[in-house]
């Protein structure tokens, strides 16, 4: 019986990377780049995809040097342990602005991106790699999986709801608040890294890998079960990735700015936390729930499609600050569907991840579960990119001023851009998970 603290611990690992730097930085950074630090969307646009690039060489080289380590602290928690301090030190430094000019913005911003990507990469990669080695037994790779879901996205409410009070209490210009909750937020994600790799236990050896060969690339890709499950990761964020990028141009362009209700400030990052709250609460519940139902795909079919009708039905609220309950309330319901995914994405891994020990005799977990991070990265940045680019279609245009090197944004068609921000929080995610349910329904291991 693995003791709840060894659970906790797991959990703190996700609260670190996926409810507070990946959360920020899908929420906060489309926002925070174009609106706040400078950039222009194009160059917003190009520096997500660029990333990206740079995450095709760096996640799966992370996963095989994963697997091949062999230390007195384990194979997989001792990047953890190391990597705590780097990642959330770096990370601080991506929220910190400098006196720079338009040129020298842009070298800091593609600079600190990438080396957050890999410090990102250096802690997540093996932190999902772990749960192959704390249990074999399905249904507690479940339970560590719930546990790891609800960790971040509490973790993610605390951070998102907390962000327009923590920025009234820093004060100052936007610069200032957004480089001083950027420290606080990296070291808090850097003491929850720590602790994660304290508190868990390494109690199965993987099968020893081979000597790295490109041939481990080639299995992969004849490997079914992963082809249709990196499919489903990479849609998993593209969707979350198009409403987390969104919503700061939605309380922005759509409504006007932040609503006040009472006592409330309700700006995008406080508005995406009633959602993180339901993904919370529903991935507590999606062991019992894929139980109910009978099989993971199936849970991951039904939770899909309630994301996707959920979704469509938002395209009809209207734009309208008196409507603010509605969009929380209709959110939370697309949120009660990626509440019951997110686990098992990281749960049908494993699964993945044994299959392929069986096929090939030698473990390539780190491989897989670096595909599984690679395909967050891609989807959300790629979401992220296809906003920037699509709002500069539809009449969202950043101007630079010759003279002061000053950016500002410039909209040339007022209603054309309000119905693509509506559309890219509604129809866009809609579109992404009813290919999720496709995909679910055909993934080859029906567990």
């Amino acid at each position: 019986m693995i003791p709840l603290r060894e659970k906790i611990g797991y959990a703190l690992g996700d609260a670190a990377s996926g409810g507070i730097t990946w959360k920020i930085m899908s929420v906060a950074f489309p926002l925070f780049f174009t609106n706040v630090f400078g950039l222009t969307f194009a160059d917003a646009a190009a520096l997500m995809l660029i990333a990206r690039m740079f995450d095709v060489i760096t996640d799966p080289l992370m996963g095989s040097i994963a697997d091949r380590t062999r230390t007195r602290w384990g194979t997989y928690r001792p990047w953890l342990l190391f990597g705590a301090i780097p990642f959330g030190l770096v990370f601080a430094l991506l929220f910190f602005t400098p006196e720079l000019g338009p040129t020298g913005k842009r070298i800091w911003a593609y600079s600190l991106y990438l080396l957050m990507m890999a410090c990102y990469t250096m802690v997540n990669v093996p932190y999902g790699s772990l749960l192959n080695v704390m249990t074999e037994d399905s249904d507690e790779r479940n339970q560590f999986s719930a546990f790891r879901m609800v960790g971040a996205y509490a973790m993610g409410f605390i951070t998102l709801f907390s962000f327009p009070y923590l920025q009234r209490m820093v004060g100052g210009t936007e610069q200032h608040q957004y480089a001083v909750l950027g420290a606080g937020f990296g070291l808090v994600a850097a003491v929850m890294t720590l602790a994660c790799g304290l508190l868990t236990t390494e109690r199965h050896k993987p099968v020893i890998a081979e000597k790295f060969s490109f041939r481990q690339f080639a299995d992969l890709f004849r490997n079914r079960p992963w082809v249709y499950m990196t499919l489903i990761a990479f849609c998993t964020n593209f969707f979350n990735g198009f409403r987390y990028a969104a919503a700061g141009y939605m309380i922005t362009y759509c409504l006007g700015g932040d609503v006040t209700v009472g006592r409330f400030i309700i700006n995008y990052t406080a508005f995406m936390a009633f959602s993180e709250a339901a993904c919370m609460i529903f991935g507590a519940f999606s062991p019992a729930f894929t139980r109910k139902v009978g099989s993971k795909h199936r849970a991951f079919i039904l939770a899909s499609l309630i994301c996707c009708v959920c979704s469509v039905a938002y395209f009809f609220i209207p734009m309208d600050p008196a409507y603010i309950w509605v969009m929380i309330g209709v959110s939370i319901l697309t949120s009660v569907g990626v509440g019951f995914y997110s686990p098992l994405l990281w749960s049908m891994y494993a699964d993945v991840a044994d299959y392929a020990t069986e096929q090939n005799g030698t473990s390539s977990t780190g491989l897989i579960f670096s595909s599984g991070t690679m395909a967050q990265k891609f989807g959300g940045a790629i979401s992220g990119s296809l906003i920037a680019l699509l709002l500069g279609v539809a009449g969202l245009v950043s101007q630079t001023d010759m003279l002061t090197g000053e950016t500002s944004v410039v909209i040339t068609d007022e209603q054309s851009v309000r119905t693509m921000v509506w559309a890219l929080f509604s129809l866009f995610p809609a579109a992404i998970a009813a290919i999720m349910a496709v995909l679910a329904y055909k993934f080859p291991l029906k567990k």
